[in-house]
């Protein structure tokens, strides 16, 4: 599956569950969706919490 694919495929399902279950619904599915992701790429080693916690981390100054 290509990533236009699955940005289509992501963003119907989206709609679908906001037209099935209202705004509220979707906006847990989605949440749950970014968790999801984020946890299979630290999971694949892609991500780490070190990485992550240099990211939120405010900027040292010098």
């Amino acid at each position: 599956m290509t990533r236009q694919q699955f940005g289509f495929l992501a963003g119907f399902l989206l709609v679908a569950v906001w037209a099935l279950g209202g705004p509220g619904a979707a906006a847990a599915a989605t949440l749950a969706g970014l968790v999801g992701w984020l946890l299979v790429r630290v999971l694949d080693g892609e991500v780490t919490m070190a990485g992550l916690a240099d990211r939120v981390a405010p900027p040292r100054r010098r």
